[in-house]
């Protein structure tokens, strides 16, 4: 979807700015941040939001180096206004009036790393920004990118909870890319069209914690049950795989950016009303005993407007839930403990 309305752009942006002279103004003006900006998910995220026509001003965050990698994307002939800004003291005037605040921001996982090694540092930067976040766009939905997401969106939630401006609508961990991981995955294996296919991915966003549901994933593969547990593993090792094949120079990046521009653009979809718009998203939930949870969210004007149920799980899916709990609620309390040093 996305890169077919890359596509459009980039092929119709003359008469795209020459519509955006009349007073009917068709899309309208949004906001996005990204908090990280100069980073191996923070550049290639930028420029995919720069290609987005919902998009009409993109601020570019980071401690250093945002400058030039501002100056680079504003050259892109689309319609967004591209501002870089560098440094904790320009990070109020990057969130002012965001509508959508995406931060990838935080050190990369290194071979040998497990996600919780990454904690204490990327844990300790995210507070900082959910701070300013609730100063300066109270309002905006947050898409948290950084790892390990099941604590950090916790974190995010307490942070925001003390500053008075908490929305659980408006707060998002971004797993779109286990989904992403999951389609391909499912549609090599099983021969059908990647472009055609959808598969639900629950529960969190590291390790066993990753749930896809094959048995509900679209068009129909007959797979047996040992493809089906191959890929169930797959999907959840897959950030492990891109970190051993990069050898020590990199995690999964350009993947990631990828699913986290998908994901901000269904949430500008959702905010300019478009009906129906459903992605899988780490967010506050009722619907197991987890206080966050996993699953399909349909996102709209507020953020989150539904939570959506499991679905009917297979015995497979059932037990790797019931597996899951407990490490996806020891992540979480990780993390409320964290804020609330």
């Amino acid at each position: 979807m996305m890169l077919r309305s890359i596509k459009s752009l980039t092929a119709s942006s003359s008469s795209h700015i020459l519509r955006r002279g009349y007073a009917s103004e068709a899309v309208p003006d949004r906001k996005v941040a990204v908090l990280g900006a100069a980073g191996g998910i923070g550049q290639p995220l930028a420029l995919l939001m720069k290609l987005n026509p919902l998009v009409s001003s993109l601020a570019l965050y980071d401690i250093a180096n945002t400058p030039g990698v501002a100056a680079d994307i504003s050259h892109i002939n689309t319609r967004s206004e591209v501002y870089g800004y560098s440094g904790e003291a320009e990070l109020g005037k990057a969130l002012e009036g965001a509508d959508v605040v995406i931060i990838p921001a935080g050190v990369p996982r290194k071979p040998g790393m497990t996600r919780d090694d990454l904690f204490n540092i990327n844990a300790g930067i995210v507070k900082g920004l959910c701070e300013a976040i609730a100063k300066h766009c109270p309002h905006a939905l947050v898409n948290m990118i950084s790892n390990p997401v099941n604590s950090t969106v916790p974190i995010a939630a307490e942070i925001f909870k003390k500053a008075g401006t908490y929305d659980p609508k408006r707060l998002f961990g971004v797993t779109t890319l286990d989904v992403v991981r999951a389609k391909t995955f499912y549609a090599g294996k099983g021969k059908v069209p990647v472009a055609e296919v959808n598969v639900p991915v629950v529960g969190g966003h590291a390790g066993i914690t990753i749930l896809p549901l094959f048995s509900q994933a679209t068009p129909k593969a007959n797979l047996s049950d040992a493809e089906i547990t191959a890929l169930t593993k797959r999907t959840q090792d897959g950030g492990t795989e891109v970190v051993e094949a990069k050898a020590g120079k990199g995690s999964a990046t350009l993947s990631m950016a990828y699913a986290g521009a998908v994901f901000a653009d269904a949430c500008l979809k959702g905010l300019n009303g478009a009906s129906d718009v459903v992605e899988c998203s780490f967010v506050q939930s009722t619907i197991t005993e987890l206080p966050f949870f996993a699953s399909k969210v349909r996102l709209g004007k507020n953020g989150v407007e539904e939570v959506l149920g499991l679905g009917p799980l297979s015995d497979y899916e059932k037990e790797g839930l019931e597996k899951l709990k407990p490490e996806l609620q020891s992540s979480i309390e990780k993390g409320i403990k964290f804020a609330s040093q």
